[in-house]
């Protein structure tokens, strides 16, 4: 396994150990930042230079200029939301195997 395939496998690992915990927000944030590394090294092999080491950034970015399937568009999106007041979700959404779906797509193409 790569470093890019590990450092995924870290933050997915992170992310179900504070789920476990009841810590949903950090559980986002890893299932984001392993969506950034997946971003990364898809720019990266596709010859662009990430603009940001911002896992929001690139999301927003990939949403963009990448020719992702609509439902991974969809991914993208909710891994972006804002949390409202309460630091829920505006939807109701598994953002880590959202992102875990994200992840896959990118390694692969």
């Amino acid at each position: 396994m790569d470093d890019t395939s590990n450092e995924i496998k870290r933050e997915f690992e992170q992310a179900e150990k504070a789920r476990a915990n009841g810590n949903e927000g950090q559980a986002r944030v890893c299932a984001r930042r392993a969506a950034g590394v997946a971003i990364r090294d898809y720019l990266v092999r596709k010859g662009i230079r990430p603009p940001s080491r911002s896992a929001h950034d690139l999301l927003n970015l990939i949403k963009e200029q990448a020719p992702l399937p609509p439902d991974l568009n969809l991914v993208a999106d909710h891994l972006t939301l804002r949390v409202t007041e309460e630091f829920k979700l505006p939807i109701e959404a598994d953002l880590i195997a959202e992102s875990k779906l994200l992840c896959d797509w990118l390694m692969k193409n």
